[in-house]
């Protein structure tokens, strides 16, 4: 059976249709890669799958079974990841992720904490305010809680923007760990991340 699913999805913004009769289907340990133009519905699709933006038709199934049906469930399986970075500037690096890790399990909150920062490479800056963090810092920290408050299902839109290659490289990294332990991702982006 197909973990995730979408049928006959269309979406609608700024008055205008952005995609029709879309579909696509996602198994447990495989990624999606969408490519495509700017303008061309990246990030709305990932916004429609994330519940954040309303579908105009079509169905979104999880293990067949309709999302409308438990929408606070698919919010709680799947992780999102922007175009912001939504970091607290006035926060450590360390606290910024120890909030996520707490809402996904408060007993592991800590220990998940040093994982993910050490996973993006950021294991020195934990105690450094996000303020006097670089772009591409305080991308990878943005990323980190992918790895601070695990979801099954990531959507993760141009998550590469402002890295340097090791840092794809460490993001790759954990896209592919994600996708061994049984994950799914859909990743918008413009460049290979080496997937299948």
């Amino acid at each position: 059976m197909t973990t995730f699913e979408g049928r006959a999805l269309a979406c609608h913004r700024g008055g205008r249709m952005v995609f029709a009769e879309l579909a696509f289907a996602l198994d447990d340990g495989a990624a999606l890669v969408l490519r495509g133009s700017n303008g061309a519905g990246k990030s709305s699709l990932l916004r429609l799958l994330a519940l954040l933006t309303p579908r105009r038709a079509g169905g979104l199934h999880w293990q067949g079974q309709e999302i409308d049906r438990d929408r606070d469930g698919h919010r709680a399986r799947l992780r999102f990841i922007g175009h912001s970075d939504a970091i607290k500037p006035a926060l450590t690096a360390a606290e910024n992720l120890l909030f996520a890790a707490r809402l996904a399990d408060p007993a592991l909150a800590a220990a998940r904490v040093d994982l993910a920062l050490e996973r993006l490479g950021l294991g020195r800056l934990g105690g450094q305010p996000a303020r006097f963090l670089s772009a591409g810092q305080r991308r990878r920290l943005a990323l980190a809680r992918l790895a601070a408050s695990p979801g099954r299902l990531w959507l993760l839109d141009e998550p590469t923007v402002s890295l340097d290659a090791e840092a794809v490289a460490l993001f790759a990294a954990a896209v592919k760990r994600h996708l061994g332990e049984g994950g799914a991702a859909l990743i918008a982006s413009h460049i290979g991340l080496g997937l299948p």
